[in-house]
């Protein structure tokens, strides 16, 4: 569809086409450039094209100028320019501007936009009596609503969304043809008479109500108690009100998910601030139009939330309405809901009606859905502040699949990620793509999401990779689908893709210390890796230092359980006398038969690998201080740590860990550290001031090991040198194929010892 402007004739001086590439489609820039080109009386028109926007304006030289000019000042909110090729035509004397139809020429590398959160104007209309969008749950324009989610091919028009199934009314039309109006080719566009509808299910899938009837009665059913599975931006999610503590405990049991934390949704600001403290960037982050999740300080003695909601936790994951459908269902309803991924266990978001009947059978008991597809399913995002920073924990709706820029990245790679908190990313010619977050590729329906993802992230960006990289760990299902893509594969190291992320996500170059401490990752020595410091320079990598081994026994199995964790540490310290020291509580926790199997293994070898899991010995302190023995969730014994630390007063008198070397490698010894903290926990001291010296004793093994390296810019760490950590991309594996394919860009030699 063209819309056009006529020009006033008058001396055409040139006609400059300008190919511009960037975040340019979805966020009103076609709109923009028609605005900026008729008020400085220039012909000719933009498109949308496969790369981005293609511009041809012709007018006089000064009129062309201040275009220009003006093009890079008053960029649309959300707009981002990442390049543009110029080049002069010869006039051809248009009178006219025009938004042309869409070229499909390219390489398809446009920028997909992630999707955006209501914007004010549209949250202002979906309240107002007299507005024809008065209670309509789709309402959005070019700043605000889907994207992402709903695209199914580029250019982004929207004949290739999702929307394309709703044919816009007279008044929709006349909004989308109007220049005046921020509707003005707004692709997503639509209002009660031609968009999407709202309707109520009961268990089985029958209709109980429609419209804003069905918001009303899922109100309701939220009220007397109910878990309802509410079809959101990218999937499901399953809410529950928060206040209420045998909803959450129904939830918590349905969902077979005893004590991870919920997120919270809260109906505005105002009620955030009873329950959470906030600092300035927290504030800006709940209310962006990326409007992430974020782990904020609960209020002391201040919430009303039931216990369960986060329990032993003081933190909470606090979001506010991001969508119509969500400001009208918190609007009605004035009271914070539970809000989690409709999912059962660690299978990935489910995104269509038909498939939620059966997935979440069991779980919830009404089912609010709608007919506007998700092409996309995309998580909600999750996001901490961290000294002053924002720190993307969980990248998903928002943030993906909006690029990285770097440009040493230019052969066309997908890289695969890892096992856990999978995310599957593409780049090539100056751009990486990170997807959003899949899961842990253990369940068969994650490993199809990660399927689909690993097909279509790199064809929507246009990108035919040349190569595929992955981990190194032979066991990995990323690893294995990887050998069958039928494309040479560059096998990862772990930790150095972990580094190499936060470079990326820093700009940065070497030289650089990176300390890369995690639970698991493959070594390739035979021993499992986790508490690493690496060099990376000048095309080079190397192990300049990492935590002392100590033994897991059972395996796999001490990730589960942090206590057997805790028997590795204290084999490493006392040998067999160990399992004579009941007064400890790990020891306590195992019957007289079981520790001798678990003493028989740590001393003949068998089923005990090595680790020098920085995870893992916190597990282990976690268990001694009698914190967490069984763990429940990824996470959960290092957590219990960190919170008995922040609550402490003081510190105990610990010795830190001590910087040895061996064999030219530096390995920072926790033996004097844990073993003053194991005779701390026998003599009865409180678990959190001896919580804050493990903390310090490791702070303070860190800065020795960078000054020993001689390196200042130390990544994931600091004290009195130059710190970097993680902004955008997550620190953990959730950014591991940023890295993966940073290293296959130009693969890193190992310097070995």
């Amino acid at each position: 569809m063209n819309v056009v402007q006529s020009i006033p004739t008058g001396e055409l001086a040139e006609r400059l086409r300008l190919d511009v590439t960037g975040a340019v489609q979805g966020v009103g820039f076609r709109p923009f450039i028609y605005r900026l080109a008729t008020a400085e009386n220039l012909s000719g028109f933009v498109c949308n094209t496969c790369d981005g926007v293609s511009i041809e304006v012709e007018g006089t030289t000064p009129a062309i100028e201040s275009f220009l000019t003006r093009l890079d000042r008053e960029l649309p909110p959300h707009a981002a320019i990442h390049a543009r090729r110029a080049s002069l035509l010869p006039p051809q004397g248009d009178q006219e501007f025009a938004i042309g139809p869409s070229m499909q020429t390219g390489a398809g590398s446009a920028v997909v936009m992630a999707d955006l959160a209501t914007c004010p104007d549209c949250l202002r209309e979906i309240l107002d009596p007299r507005d024809r969008r008065y209670l309509y749950a789709f309402t959005s324009c070019v700043r605000c609503g889907p994207r992402y989610s709903i695209i199914e091919a580029l250019p982004y028009d929207r004949a290739r969304t999702t929307m394309r199934r709703f044919p816009m009314c007279a008044a929709c039309r006349a909004e989308y043809t109007d220049p005046t109006c921020r509707r003005f080719h707004a692709e997503p566009i639509a209002c009660p008479d031609c968009g999407p509808q709202l309707a109520l299910w009961d268990r089985a899938g029958q209709v109980l109500a429609t419209r804003h009837a069905a918001l009303l009665d899922t109100v309701a059913a939220l009220r007397r108690g109910m878990i309802v599975a509410l079809k959101g931006l990218g999937g499901f999610q399953l809410l529950a009100d928060a206040a209420n503590e045998d909803a959450v405990r129904r939830l918590r049991a349905r969902k077979r998910r005893p004590s991870k934390p919920f997120a919270v949704m809260f109906p505005s600001l105002d009620a955030v601030e009873h329950v959470v403290q906030l600092c300035e960037l927290d504030h800006r982050l709940l209310v962006s139009p990326e409007s992430p999740i974020v782990l904020l300080r609960t209020r002391p003695g201040g919430s009303t939330l039931a216990p369960n909601v986060a329990p032993d936790n003081p933190n909470l994951g606090v979001m506010l309405p991001y969508t119509p459908l969500h400001h009208l269902l918190l609007w009605e309803l004035a009271c914070p809901v539970v809000a989690t991924s409709g999912n059962s266990g660690d299978e990935p978001i489910i995104a269509d009606e038909t498939e939620v009947l059966k997935g979440l059978a069991g779980i919830a008991d009404r089912f609010l859905v709608h007919d506007r597809p998700i092409r996309r399913s995309v998580d909600d995002s999750v996001v901490r502040v961290i000294a002053g920073r924002e720190v993307v924990l969980r990248r998903a709706r928002g943030y993906a699949p909006m690029p990285f820029m770097h440009e040493n990245i230019t052969r066309p790679i997908i890289a695969l990620g890892g096992q856990q908190k999978n995310a599957v990313a593409t780049g090539c010619a100056g751009k990486v793509f990170l997807g959003p977050h899949i899961g842990d590729l253990t369940a068969a329906t994650t490993r199809a999401a990660f399927a689909h993802a690993t097909a279509e992230l790199p064809g929507l960006h246009g990108i035919d990779p040349a190569m595929a990289a992955c981990d190194t760990h032979p066991d990995y299902h990323s690893t294995r689908i990887a050998a069958d893509l039928g494309l040479p594969v560059e096998h990862v190291p772990h930790h150095v893709a972990h580094v190499l992320a936060g470079m990326l996500d820093n700009g940065l170059e070497g030289p650089i210390l990176g300390v890369a401490w995690d639970g698991t990752g493959y070594g390739g020595d035979g021993t499992v890796w986790g508490g690493e410091f690496l060099t990376i320079d000048a095309g080079r990598f190397r192990r300049a230092a990492h935590l002392r081994h100590f033994r897991l026994p059972g395996g796999e199995a001490a990730v589960r359980e942090p206590r057997r964790a805790a028997l590795g540490v204290l084999h490493a310290l006392y040998g067999e006398a160990a399992f004579a020291i009941t007064a400890l509580s790990p020891i306590a926790a195992f019957t007289p038969p079981e520790r001798a199997v678990l003493a028989a293994m740590l001393a003949r070898d068998v089923n005990a690998p090595l680790t020098s899991s920085a995870g893992r010995l916190f597990d282990a302190v976690a268990a001694l201080l009698g914190l967490c023995e069984v763990a429940n969730f990824e996470g959960q014994a290092a957590m219990a740590v960190e919170f008995a630390a922040d609550r402490a007063s003081k510190t105990a008198p610990l010795p830190p860990a001590v910087v040895r070397e061996n064999a030219g490698r530096l390995v920072v010894d926790w033996r004097p550290l844990l073993a003053a903290l194991a005779r701390a926990c026998i003599g009865g001291a409180a678990p959190g001031p001896l919580a804050a010296a493990f903390h310090d004793g490791l702070v303070e093994a860190i800065v020795e090991v960078a000054r020993r390296v001689g390196l200042r810019r130390v990544v994931l760490t600091g004290g009195g040198f130059e710190p970097y950590w993680h902004h955008r991309v997550p620190p953990n594996d959730g950014g591991l194929a940023v890295g993966q394919i940073a290293y296959a860009s130009h693969k890193l030699i190992e310097e070995k010892v």
